[in-house]
C-alpha cells in the first residue's frame, strides 16, 4: 500500500490549559510529527533562521502570497502578519508527515475551510475549571498580574468555540490527556482520506475476483 497522507493537527486551548506542554510531548513521542513553520513579516530575532523558525517576508511579499492564495490562514498581530504557507503543508501531506499547528481558533477555521481541510484533525483542550486555569497561569510565573487578568478574560471567548473541533479533551491530568491525544492521532491516521493506497488495493481485489470467476 502506498504511503499514507499526513495530518494537519490543530490543537487549540485558552492560555494555561496545557497546549504547549502537550504539543512538546507529542513531538517527543513521534518524530513524524513536526511543527508547521509559519510565515511572518516581523524581523528575525537573534538566532532565528529563515525556513527553520519562520519564513521571513516583507509586507509586500506576504500580501502577494495572500492574494495568490498561498496562505492557508493568516492574521495580523501588533502590526505584523503571520500565516501558514500552503506549499510546505501540501508537501508534508504528500510525504506522509503530520504537521502540528500553533494557531488560535480563527486560524483553525481558515484551515478547515481551505482545500486541505479534509486532512485536518482539530482538538480543543479545556481546563478542568476556571479556578485551575488561573492557578496554572499564576504558577508558571511568566506573566504580570494584569496580563493574567487579560488572559482570563480572553479565555471565555476562546472556550466558546469548542463545538467547532473534532475532539474536545478536559486536561485534568497531563499524562492521561497525552495518552488520549496519542490514541486519537493513531486512529485518525487510518482515516480513509489519509490512505490513498486503499483504492488500488480494492481494484486489485476486484480484479482477482473477476479472474477467479473466469476459471
Amino acid at each position: 500500500m502506498t504511503q499514507r497522507r499526513g495530518l494537519l493537527i490543530i490543537i487549540s486551548s485558552p492560555s494555561g490549559a496545557g497546549k504547549s506542554t502537550l504539543s512538546r510531548r507529542l513531538l517527543d513521542w513521534d518524530g513524524n510529527i513536526r511543527f508547521s513553520v509559519s510565515a511572518t513579516t516581523r524581523a528575525p530575532r537573534p538566532g532565528e533562521e529563515h525556513g527553520l523558525h519562520y519564513f521571513f517576508h516583507s509586507h509586500e511579499d506576504f500580501q502577494r502570497l495572500v492574494d495568490e492564495g498561498q496562505m492557508l490562514e493568516h492574521a495580523t498581530v501588533f502590526g505584523n502578519s503571520y500565516g501558514s504557507p500552503r506549499g510546505p503543508v501540501e508537501e508534508a501531506i504528500n510525504a506522509g508527515r503530520d504537521l502540528l499547528f500553533d494557531i488560535d481558533w480563527q486560524g483553525g477555521q481558515q484551515i478547515r475551510a481551505s482545500a486541505l481541510g479534509k486532512h485536518v484533525l482539530s482538538i480543543f483542550i479545556l481546563p478542568p475549571s476556571m479556578k485551575e486555569l488561573e492557578r496554572r497561569l499564576v504558577s508558571r510565573a511568566q506573566d504580570a498580574p494584569d496580563v493574567i487578568a487579560k488572559r482570563m478574560a480572553q479565555s471565555r471567548d476562546e472556550i466558546s468555540h469548542w463545538p467547532e473541533y473534532d475532539y474536545v479533551l478536559v486536561n485534568d491530568n497531563l499524562d492521561e490527556t497525552e495518552d488520549r491525544l496519542r490514541t486519537i492521532i493513531s486512529a485518525e491516521r487510518l482515516r480513509l482520506s489519509q490512505q490513498p493506497g486503499v483504492v488500488e488495493v480494492v481494484r486489485r481485489l476486484n480484479a482477482e475476483y473477476e479472474e477467479e470467476g473466469k476459471t
